[in-house]
């Protein structure tokens, strides 16, 4: 059996992303477009000042889409920007995104992946 050890991650960012129903795949597609390898997508059900208004008289759906990416701290703001602007989130009631810091973030890197970004230390 190989010796098995943690990859610990650092310097890394969680992009949460939560959109009207149905906006996910342009958002996403944004995301790909500037570097993003993948994403996690899941449904959710808001409540809020709008649920019960509506906006402009029109009643906002209460499904919900979120996204949440991993990123590099540098990939961060390029990231952010591009889902943002394809989510439309400067309309009210589209959504809504936030980065968060991450601590350590653990999964499988290719050992080619590792070497190469230890030599560039």
């Amino acid at each position: 059996m190989p010796d098995r050890h943690i990859v610990e991650l650092t310097d890394v960012k969680l992009i949460t992303c939560v959109l009207q129903n149905g906006l996910a795949e342009e958002v996403l597609e944004a995301a790909k477009n500037v570097g993003v390898q993948g994403a996690t997508v899941s449904f959710a059900r808001g409540t809020g000042i709008r649920d019960r208004m509506g906006l402009m008289g029109v009643t906002v759906d209460e499904q919900k889409e979120v996204i949440r990416i991993i990123v590099s701290e540098e990939q961060a703001p390029r990231v952010f920007d591009a889902m943002y602007l394809a989510g439309k989130l400067d309309t009210p009631g589209k959504g809504i995104m936030y980065i968060a810091d991450l601590n350590s973030v653990a999964t499988y890197v290719p050992e080619d992946v590792l070497n190469s970004a230890t030599d560039k230390e």
